[in-house]
């Protein structure tokens, strides 16, 4: 058991590669998150970013290399996993809710199977949570009857009940409507503030200015710069990221 302190990294890939078939979709892949920091992955479709984030709890394994979190390796399979998965929230593009729970029930499910927390306590944590969200007065709905921006916020409080160390966001507001994003882009820049660690794959530009410690740039399977978000925005090092910035800054 290795003992983690503030200097080990809260996430840590050394080496990470990842085939699909033929396809080497993360190529070599070294990255340190530091505790507290939040860094976005940007970079254009296909370049590897939603992959690095499923690799990083093993939703996706890897051919070869190593991750850790909080400085313990991540196991193949088994309880250890299950364990460690617990201390990893992720957030996703769909929202990935229970439709017969409540929202309530959503948040509370997990830290009662898996922490065994009893119920009055799961609830009581779950409605603060939905609180610290914004959405505590839907607490009783189901999910159909929520917004899109509204479940994705459910979600952020199911990830946050298990109390983990680090949060991932796989394009958390992309299959949101526009006038919903910036609602879950604040309760992100909330959690963020408050010192959350945070691994954020997401076309938001905005919120790579405003929240991020770091920008990553990744392209075909590789990252090609990682650097703090204004020298990247204002002065990108490399052709692929002028091009990807020009694209995107444009429209």
């Amino acid at each position: 058991m290795t003992t983690a302190t503030s200097a080990t990294p809260m996430i840590k890939a050394a080496g990470v590669n990842k085939f699909f078939g033929d396809l080497h979709v993360l190529k070599d892949i070294n990255i340190e998150v530091p505790r507290g920091q939040v860094v976005v992955v940007l970079g254009p479709s296909g370049s590897g970013k939603s992959t690095l984030c499923r690799a990083i709890n093993r939703l996706e394994p890897i051919n070869s290399g190593e991750i850790a979190v909080d400085g313990e390796p991540l196991p193949a399979e088994g309880k250890a996993l299950a364990a460690l998965r617990a201390d990893v929230g992720m957030v996703f593009q769909s929202f990935n809710l229970f439709a017969h729970k409540s929202i309530v029930e959503n948040v509370m499910l997990a830290p009662q199977k898996v922490r065994k927390v009893s119920s009055a306590d799961a609830r009581k944590t779950a409605m603060q949570l939905l609180d610290r969200v914004g959405i505590a007065n839907q607490a009783d709905k189901y999910p159909a009857q929520l917004s899109g921006g509204q479940q994705q916020r459910a979600a952020i409080a199911r990830a946050l009940a298990m109390k983990p160390k680090v949060m991932l966001f796989d394009e958390p507001t992309s299959a949101l409507d526009p006038e919903m994003v910036q609602e879950v882009l604040d309760t992100m820049i909330n959690l963020a503030k408050e010192g959350m660690t945070m691994l954020v794959v997401t076309h938001e530009m905005g919120f790579a200015r405003r929240a991020a410690h770091r920008v990553v740039f990744m392209s075909d399977g590789e990252i090609v710069e990682d650097t703090q978000p204004d020298e990247f925005f204002t002065n990108p090092r490399s052709e692929r990221a002028k091009d990807f910035l020009g694209k995107i800054l444009t429209h």
